[in-house]
């Protein structure tokens, strides 16, 4: 065994700042990856569960931007911003999400998309500023339910188009 195989996992040097949420959804990656790329299909699962979406303005390349309000069950408006860094189909997306440009609470995003099976392996890691800021999300704001929520609600998008297709 070398000395590598013996050490402990190194841990990440931003996981006291992270929230990391994944899901197996039964559908192809492309179409997963697409569900996340076209405001079309955005605008009909985005957000946890009762919230919707309006877009004000989408444009999905590196350097684009995505200008939305999310409308909570309770009738309250959500301001939000999305910055698209890094766009690698139909494999990685990575983003800077705030409430609008230059908030200096913003975060950081990383979306992969694995291939398993015939399924898509989908994992979402959120990296904060600070340790206060992802605690504040996660227990004022619901951020790992509402992440999860958000993932089913994908999930049950794509795997409703995917059956739309075998049906049809």
């Amino acid at each position: 065994m070398s000395a590598m195989g013996r050490e402990a996992p190194a841990q990440s040097a931003t996981a006291d700042r992270e929230i990391v949420i994944s899901r197996v959804i039964d559908a192809p990656r492309e179409l997963v990856f697409e569900a996340f790329t076209e405001v079309r299909h955005l605008s009909r699962w985005w957000g946890p569960e009762g919230f919707t979406t309006t877009t004000q303005s989408f444009e999905f390349r590196v350097g684009g931007e995505w200008d939305f309000v999310m409308h909570g069950p309770d009738g309250t408006d959500y301001a939000e911003w999305i910055f698209w860094t890094e766009i690698a189909p139909p494999e990685r997306i990575a983003l800077l999400h705030g409430e609008s440009r230059g908030d200096p609470n913003a975060f950081e995003s990383v979306l992969t998309f694995e291939p398993d099976g015939t399924a898509t392996r989908i994992e979402m890691r959120t990296v904060f500023p600070t340790r206060e800021l992802r605690d504040e999300a996660a227990e004022k704001y619901h951020a790992i339910e509402g992440g999860r929520q958000t993932l089913s609600n994908l999930a049950a998008y794509v795997t409703g188009i995917v059956r739309k297709g075998a049906e049809g």
